[in-house]
C-alpha cells in the first residue's frame, strides 16, 4: 500500500509540474507567415536570418530572440550562430521558437513601415550570402532531365530517346563539386578560369538536408529534408589537355573551379514550399534572353530517388546539399544570345531562378591577375 501511494502521489507530482509549466514551455507549432532563412553580412558580420514580407525584410534571428526572451512568458534559449547549427536543430524544437519569434513580430505589428526593431533590415541595406558556409557536401546530379540528354535533338528524336530512358532509366549518376570557393551567394561574381573560355550555364534546384541519414528509403526521403534553395552548376567544357592519365570526362576541370556552385539568395523550409516534384518550375535567363526553363516533370530520377541513391554511398549530414540537375538549354540546345556565342562572355549577367523561392543575380567576369611564374604544370587555356 506504501508504495501505491508513492506511485500515486509521485504522478500527481508531475502532473502539477507540467501543468503549471505549460505557460512556459509550451510553443507555437504554427507559423501565423511562411517565411525563408539565410546568412546575410549584417554590418559586415554574417548573421543567419529570416526572410519575411515577400522577400523584402531581413530579421536578424539572434538579435529577435534576445528581444523575445525579455518578454517573461518565454523561456531562454540559444539561437546558433550558422546556418549549419540552425539546420541541424531545426527539426529537434528549435524550428518552433522561429515560430515564436515570427508569431511575435506579425502579433505586434513589428514589420510595418514605421517603427520596426533595429533587429529588422530591408533586403537591400544587407549582402545576401550563400546560405550555409559550407556544407560537408555538395552532391550533384548528371544529366537528370530529357531535355538535357537530348541537347539540340527535334520533338521527335527527343520524344524517342525518353522514351528509351524511361525503359532503361537504371540508376541516377552523381558527382561531387567543392564547397568552400566554389559555392558563392547572390551578387557574387562568376569567374570564367584564366584561358578557359568554355564556360557554360545549368540552373538547378538545391534539396538542402536536415537529418542524418544512409540507406534513407525514397518512400521517407523528405524526413530528411530542411528546405530548397536555388544552384547553378557553372560548368567548364573546354576538356583535359592531352597527355597524362585519361579515363573520360575530367570532372574534377570540369565542374570544379572556383564560384562554379551559386547558392541561394535563401533557402525555403519544406513546410513553406510543398512537394517539388509538382512545383518546381526553373528557368535561366542571360541578358534578358530566356535559355533554361524547365518543370519537375523533365526529370529524369525524382527527388526521393535521388536521396535514395546518394545516401546508398555515403552517409547524408545536416547541411548537405544535393542539386537535383539541369534541364536542356545547354550545349547544342543553346538559344542564341546577343553576344553570338555559344558560351558565357565577360560582362553578362545571369539571372537563375525557382518559383517560390528567389532568384540569384550574378555578373560572368574573366580571372585577373594570375601569376606569371607557374611552370606549365597548371590547367592550360582550353
Amino acid at each position: 500500500m506504501k508504495s501505491k501511494s508513492l506511485y500515486n502521489l509521485t504522478l500527481t507530482a508531475v502532473f502539477l509540474f507540467f501543468a503549471s509549466s505549460t505557460s512556459v514551455f509550451a510553443q507555437d507549432l504554427e507559423s501565423v507567415m511562411p517565411f525563408k532563412v539565410g546568412t546575410f553580412a549584417i554590418d559586415g558580420i554574417p548573421t543567419v536570418g529570416l526572410v519575411v514580407q515577400n522577400d523584402e525584410l531581413i530579421v536578424d534571428l539572434a538579435a529577435a530572440n534576445r528581444a523575445l526572451e525579455l518578454i517573461p512568458r518565454y523561456a531562454a534559449l540559444t539561437i546558433p550562430d550558422d546556418m549549419i547549427g540552425l539546420i541541424s536543430q531545426y527539426e529537434y524544437g528549435l524550428k518552433y521558437r522561429v515560430y515564436e519569434i515570427v508569431n511575435h513580430l506579425v502579433t505586434e505589428n513589428l514589420l510595418g513601415a514605421t517603427d520596426r526593431p533595429a533587429y529588422v533590415h530591408s533586403v537591400g541595406s544587407v549582402d545576401i550570402m550563400a546560405p550555409v558556409q559550407y556544407p560537408s557536401k555538395l552532391m550533384n546530379a548528371a544529366v537528370n532531365f530529357y531535355t538535357h540528354a537530348c541537347e539540340g535533338c527535334n520533338d521527335d528524336e527527343l520524344a524517342a530517346q525518353t522514351r528509351e530512358r524511361q525503359i532503361n532509366r537504371g540508376v541516377p549518376y552523381l558527382f561531387l563539386k567543392p564547397t568552400r570557393g566554389a559555392i558563392i551567394g547572390d551578387g557574387d561574381d562568376i569567374l570564367m578560369p584564366f584561358g578557359r573560355d568554355r564556360i557554360e550555364w545549368e540552373v538547378e534546384m538545391a534539396i538542402v538536408f536536415g537529418r542524418s541519414g544512409k540507406y534513407i528509403a525514397a518512400d521517407r526521403a523528405y524526413d530528411h529534408v530542411f528546405g530548397y534553395m536555388v544552384a547553378m552548376d557553372v560548368s567548364d567544357r573546354g576538356g583535359r589537355p592531352a597527355g597524362g592519365f585519361s579515363a573520360g570526362t575530367d570532372w574534377f576541370v570540369s565542374k570544379g573551379h572556383d564560384t562554379f556552385a551559386p547558392h541561394g539568395p535563401w533557402i525555403v523550409p519544406k513546410e513553406f514550399y510543398g512537394d517539388p516534384m509538382e512545383r518546381l518550375h526553373q528557368t535561366l535567363v542571360i541578358d534578358g534572353v530566356t535559355v533554361q526553363e524547365a518543370r519537375a516533370g523533365d526529370m529524369i530520377h525524382n527527388i526521393p530517388e535521388l536521396i535514395e541513391y546518394a545516401s546508398s554511398l555515403i552517409t547524408i549530414f545536416p547541411g548537405d546539399v544535393l542539386q537535383s540537375g539541369t534541364s536542356g538549354g545547354t550545349g547544342a540546345g543553346r538559344v542564341e544570345r546577343a553576344t553570338g556565342s555559344g558560351y558565357l562572355v565577360d560582362g553578362e549577367q545571369i539571372e537563375a531562378s525557382i518559383e517560390g523561392i528567389g532568384t540569384l543575380h550574378h555578373t560572368v567576369r574573366l580571372e585577373q591577375g594570375v601569376p606569371d611564374d607557374l611552370s606549365g604544370s597548371q590547367l592550360p587555356p582550353g
